[in-house]
């Protein structure tokens, strides 16, 4: 089998082109941006109400995995000790049975909304799997009500604190978006991600929670023409980096990254394993 390091796409012109048009429109417009959301929400965000008992919404693209997502992601959301969430399901136009059985949950703070399959991803598997989900995640920033927004893949798994405490973290740091440590099993071990070498420290993108106001950084999917941090997240938090966005860390486990049903590793790995037979999402 040709492995996805035997295919790894190599940049064009046209990638070229495109990824220095798109980096110097977001060096230009988002540092200011960001400057005028803060000067229009920072005040706001102080208010006793919004500190005591804020609206954190979750988002959850899914890709044909409905029975993934109502048996092992949304039980430990839905049973997190912060209660006021809203929880946004995203899918792509896939003709499975994913809306019955988030209906059969039957949890008032959950949403499913159905979004028309995106066709224009790139041919070529790894760099569509930089960018997959990308349609769904800024339809669910479009979409989200919360004072808080979080992001978690469809076969991800909470702690049960999860929100809790990052939330609470991220307000007595007055840090506009927190992340924390996550559990990645591979072949069979626990494997503890804390990205304590990096300056600074951001935790995976399935531990973070930020202001709603930070839903201005877009998610880019030409992200994958770059020549480096091409996966979506990674694209998203250099350019959060650059703006000035105030980072904060928590030191604590509060994502399990376990592995999809026939594979035995995670993330990039899971694409070059034999064992993997599906699209990404």
């Amino acid at each position: 089998m040709e492995t996805f390091r035997e295919i790894e796409h190599h940049r064009t012109w046209r990638d070229r082109l495109i990824s220095d048009i798109l980096k110097t429109y977001f060096a230009l417009s988002e540092p200011l941006r960001l400057r005028l959301a803060r000067r229009h929400w920072e005040q706001t965000m102080q208010h006793p109400a919004k500190k005591q008992n804020p609206l954190v919404t979750i988002i959850i693209p899914t890709y044909y995995r409905g029975k993934l997502l109502a048996e092992q992601c949304l039980p430990p959301i839905l049973a997190q000790t912060y209660k006021n969430i809203e929880v946004l399901v995203i899918g792509d136009g896939r003709i499975d049975n994913t809306r019955e059985l988030v209906a059969s949950i039957g949890d008032p703070r959950l949403c499913f909304i159905d979004e028309p399959e995106y066709t224009h991803y790139p041919k070529e598997t790894k760099s569509r799997w930089f960018v997959g989900g990308v349609p769904a995640r800024n339809k669910g920033l479009a979409s989200a009500h919360g004072d808080w927004i979080a992001h978690v893949d469809d076969d991800d798994v909470y702690t049960p604190d999860h929100v809790e405490s990052l939330l609470r973290f991220a307000q007595a740091g007055n840090y506009e978006l927190v992340s924390g440590c996550s559990l990645a099993i591979r072949d069979g071990k626990e494997l503890l991600v804390d990205v304590r070498d990096h300056t600074p420290r951001i935790g995976g993108h399935e531990t973070w929670l930020h202001r709603s106001y930070l839903k201005l950084f877009r998610y880019n999917i030409h992200s994958w023409r770059k020549g480096w941090n091409k996966p979506q997240d990674l694209d998203r938090q250099e350019r959060m980096i650059r703006a000035g966005v105030r980072f904060g860390f928590l030191d604590k486990v509060v994502t399990k990254i376990p592995p999809r049903p026939g594979q035995t590793t995670v993330g990039v790995d899971a694409l070059d394993s034999s064992r993997y037979t599906h699209d990404p999402a």
